[in-house]
């Protein structure tokens, strides 16, 4: 009754403030006085504000979802479930359901937590909602399935943590896959959820030697792994120290906590492309512990040195769930084609020339396959256009747009993106590319692309690579003299044509500039007033830039896109002291944002290349060979 009781509060304040709320011109801004209200947690303005909305307006929904998150922070379940009543489908009843459940989770009220988790589509589930739906099972006597999921070296949240000391109270993991978690919370610097890890499950770890690990003592498994920790982190500004200390200690530490210690120096020493030393340190490490990652990186250390027998081998040894990713799948077969077996390779070329990514791409030009060969285009016809536009979820979305547009309100824009994500789910090839086309004319260019990016069969690359702007974008390339689609390929994956596009660092624009970046380009071409968001100056700034790390990289495209991600120095740290293959450096940059992007903006340009009926360069071509540092 306490809970009921606050809602009809809250219901007679509305009623009580209305005479005092100013007249507002419309819907509109009706929705964006209710933001306002929700932010400035005023809850009767904002149900107040929410009840005036007109019954067809699209919004109409979002001032009762947005009182629905404030019910969650205070454990109002009633007003959630008025809410889940009001709008039993879509995103807004997803999102908070899913949220919902983490919190009957927490306060361990099972049967309203089965009674929800059953209406919750596995895609609405996060990592943590999925924990406690796992941790429900675990009450029932059904042993969670993918546990070692959790052997990574990252956090987890509270639910999922629940989860493991469910299961450990059961029985069903030992102490030994406790301490491989807790050793890596501490290599990842994940300190204080290592500590409380190990005090909810009562591992013996020794937190004063933690905290002075000079004073730890190998004699005991806590203080074996506050060395170790010590280690790694040294590690990471001295890898030789380390790796001495590493050798000092050994003998006194169990074989597992030595091999641990050498696949994270390993790793270090990967990343810093020590390729060399790297592989003979991975081969003292315990395979057995070994993440995705630094099984990874093994491949990478022997790819770098084109060491492809060893390539092969590393391989062939990673779990099942890492070898079958698409680069490796595409590395084996190179591997196997540089040792003079190319029948053994064919089928590997095969399986990773599915799709079309980047290691898609390669393969199929290693099977002797034309880019222009894979494309087959479907066009879905004026009905299914229509129905995919009356679509609620569609609706909102464009609803959503039009108000991040007209007031300049970039959240809205997110939440638009959203409604759209989820309106896509489960759709065939026509009506996606219903969807796309929808989205193409809407100028909502990014989810044009999100939309014709997934169709399985038929294909319409003419919104998967979208040419928005194209005067603009060949003027400048063409004085510049670079390849404009590799300008547009650089474009699609900087902001997918976002004009409002800023990133976290502050990056504006189609080319996400730097602030100190559009100055200083500015400057050098004589532009003394300019607007960086402009779409003519952000184009003409980010082109001239392109252009000239260009020129101060040998003319090396791959290196060009790096440096345009990660600045100049660090593309050139990144060479070898021999010309390498694009792909190997490519696939071998420490940073994982930029190796993931170099790899999307040259398929990207191979694309679009083909787009604009250029001269057919392949990927492989395009990727080329960076020369020595």
């Amino acid at each position: 009754m306490k809970v009921l009781t606050s809602t009809f509060r809250l219901a007679a304040m509305g009623l009580a403030l209305g005479a005092a709320l100013p007249a507002l011109a419309g819907p509109d801004d009706t929705l964006l006085a209710a933001r306002d209200a929700y932010r400035a947690n005023d809850l009767a303005r904002l149900a107040q504000l929410g009840d005036s909305l007109p019954s067809a307006y699209p919004l109409k929904d979002y001032p009762a979802y947005w009182l629905a998150w404030r019910a969650l922070d205070r454990n109002d379940d009633v007003e959630v479930m008025r809410f889940l009543a009001r709008a039993p489908g879509g995103l807004m009843a997803e999102r908070i359901r899913n949220e919902w459940v983490k919190k009957l989770g927490q306060r361990e009220n099972w049967t309203s937590f089965a009674e929800e988790w059953k209406k919750l589509p596995e895609e609405g589930r996060d990592e943590e909602s999925g924990c406690y739906g796992q941790l429900m099972l675990l009450r029932q006597g059904q042993k969670p399935d993918n546990l070692d999921r959790f052997l990574e070296s990252k956090s987890t949240p509270d639910g999922c943590n629940r989860l493991i000391e469910g299961v450990y109270a059961r029985g069903l993991i030992d102490q030994d896959w406790l301490w491989r978690r807790t050793r890596l919370l501490l290599a990842g610097n994940f300190v204080s959820q290592a500590r409380q890890f190990a005090i909810d499950t009562q591992l013996p770890l020794d937190n004063a030697a933690l905290s002075k690990p000079a004073n730890a003592s190998l004699a005991t498994p806590g203080g074996q792994e506050a060395a170790l920790f010590d280690i790694v982190r040294k590690g990471k500004t001295d890898l030789d120290g380390a790796a001495s200390a590493l050798l000092r200690a050994a003998p006194e530490m169990t074989p597992d906590r030595r091999g641990f210690g050498w696949g994270q120096l390993a790793l270090l020493s990967a990343r810093k492309q020590l390729a060399g030393q790297a592989l003979q340190w991975f081969d003292k490490a315990d395979a057995r512990q070994l993440t995705a990652d630094q099984w990874e990186w093994w491949a990478r250390s022997a790819l770098r040195l084109e060491q492809w027998t060893q390539l092969d081998g590393i391989i062939r040894r990673m779990p099942q769930t890492v070898s079958s990713r698409p680069a490796w799948r595409y590395w084996l077969a190179r591997s196997l084609k540089q040792q003079g077996r190319p029948v053994e390779a064919a089928p590997l070329f095969s399986l990773a020339s599915v799709g079309h990514s980047y290691y898609a791409l390669l393969s199929l030009e290693e099977l002797g396959n034309s880019l222009s060969a894979s494309a087959s285009k479907g066009t879905p016809g004026p009905d299914e256009v229509s129905q995919m536009r009356a679509d609620p979820a569609i609706r909102r979305s464009l609803a959503l747009l039009a108000v991040a547009e007209v007031y300049t309100k970039p959240e809205f824009r997110t939440d638009a993106q959203r409604e759209w994500r989820w309106a896509m789910r489960g759709r065939d090839d026509m009506e996606l590319l219903a969807a796309a086309e929808i989205a193409r004319k809407e100028g909502f260019y990014d989810m044009a692309i999100y939309s014709a990016e997934r169709t399985k069969e038929e294909h319409d690359f003419s919104l998967r690579y979208l040419t928005p702007y194209r005067d603009i974008t060949r003027k400048y390339a063409g004085q510049l003299d670079i390849d404009d689609a590799w300008v547009y390929g650089l474009i699609r994956q900087e902001s997918r044509f976002i004009t409002m596009a800023r990133s976290g660092v502050g990056a504006s624009g189609l080319m996400q500039l730097m602030p100190a970046t559009a100055k200083w380009a500015a400057k050098k071409i004589g532009l003394t007033h300019f607007a960086v968001n402009d779409i003519d100056t952000n184009v003409q700034l980010g082109t001239w830039y392109l252009r000239y790390v260009l020129d101060n990289l040998s003319g090396n495209m791959v290196m060009a896109t790096a440096a345009y991600n990660a600045g100049p120095g660090r593309a050139r740290n990144w060479q070898a002291d021999r010309p390498l293959d694009g792909a190997i450096y490519a696939e071998t940059i420490p940073f994982s944002e930029t190796r993931d992007y170099v790899q999307k903006v040259m398929a990207n340009a191979a694309y679009y290349s083909s787009t604009f009926g250029h001269a057919n360069i392949s990927l492989k071509n395009r990727m080329g060979v960076v020369p020595a540092r």
